[in-house]
């Protein structure tokens, strides 16, 4: 068997890839159900998006709710 060629390289990227959006997903599924906070429905709902949208859900809670959270409860 000799080297490897270019659609075994491809395949073996996307694996790669998918692992590494997976293990960001549930990176921030754990990070919301700890660290937000209890009041109202917000964790709530943050869960709801990230579970049903995977890592593009996880990649907007990052960017766009996880800064805030900080800001205001420091955690």
């Amino acid at each position: 068997m000799g080297p490897l060629g270019y659609p075994e390289l491809v395949v073996i990227a996307l694996i790669g890839f998918f692992f590494l959006s997976l293990a960001f997903w549930i990176w921030m599924l754990v990070d919301c159900i700890i660290h937000e906070p209890a009041e109202g429905n917000e964790k709530l709902t943050w869960v709801i998006i990230i579970a049903l949208t995977g890592a593009i859900g996880a990649l907007i809670y990052l960017l766009a709710r996880r800064p805030t959270r900080k800001r205001l409860y420091g955690r």
